[in-house]
């Protein structure tokens, strides 16, 4: 039973942390989804930026913004763009 008090005491002290500082979960998920993106660009272009290649199937051509909105606010992301539209 002291395990299950200690459990709840952790969640309601992590829960307390998180509400504190409202910008630290949106941070959070913004750098998460930020990485994402990237890591998928690379992926569909088959190489990371700057990198060279053979197998490389096209390259990035800036970014554009879009605003994402979730339960702890407005979350803004660069959205990486190629060349072809393939992404």
């Amino acid at each position: 039973m002291t395990t299950t008090n200690n459990t709840k005491a952790l969640i309601e002290s992590v829960r307390e942390i998180l509400t504190q500082d409202g910008d630290l979960l949106r941070n959070i998920i913004q750098q998460v989804l930020q990485e994402m993106l990237e890591a998928e660009m690379d992926q569909v272009l088959g190489a990371s930026k700057s990198e060279r290649s053979d197998k490389r199937l096209g390259y990035r051509s800036g970014y554009y913004t879009r605003t994402l909105l979730t339960r702890v606010g407005r979350v803004s992301l660069r959205v990486p763009r190629d060349r072809d539209g393939r992404f």
